[in-house]
């Protein structure tokens, strides 16, 4: 049997090629069960609730602000392209749910009319006003 002897010069490497396998099917899969949540773009002061529930699977979320400007994906969108917008969410994620943040000061008729666009546009399972728990 011949032996090799280990000189100075060699040495030991690592294979890392296996472990950045793992990670990058790690990350594929994350990435394709990820659910992104699109933000309105504007902070509201939401009103109290006693009756609050916590929504899951929120894909579509609207913002009407004080000045009863509507906010989605960071855009001031008029009422009138609500439903254009909520229908362009909703083909990304069909199965998500909506959520307005209306804040307290705005007028109840833009919300009534985000509503009625937002189930214009498709989104019948749950339609949900964002409150704060008390």
């Amino acid at each position: 049997m011949i032996r090799r002897r280990r000189t100075g010069e060699e040495e030991d490497d690592v294979n890392v090629t296996p472990l950045l396998d793992i990670v990058f099917i790690m990350l594929i899969f994350f990435i394709v069960t990820a659910t992104f949540i699109k933000e309105p773009g504007v902070t509201v002061d939401r009103p109290d609730a006693d009756s609050a529930e916590e929504q899951r699977l929120v894909s579509i979320l609207v913002a009407i602000d004080s000045d009863n400007r509507i906010w989605i994906n960071r855009e001031e969108t008029p009422l009138e392209g609500v439903r254009v917008a909520v229908e362009r969410l909703r083909r990304e994620n069909p199965r998500g749910s909506a959520v307005i943040q209306a804040d307290g000061r705005a007028h109840s008729e833009y919300l009534v009319e985000v509503l009625h666009q937002i189930r214009d546009a498709g989104v019948q399972e749950t339609v949900a006003v964002s409150t704060r728990h008390l």
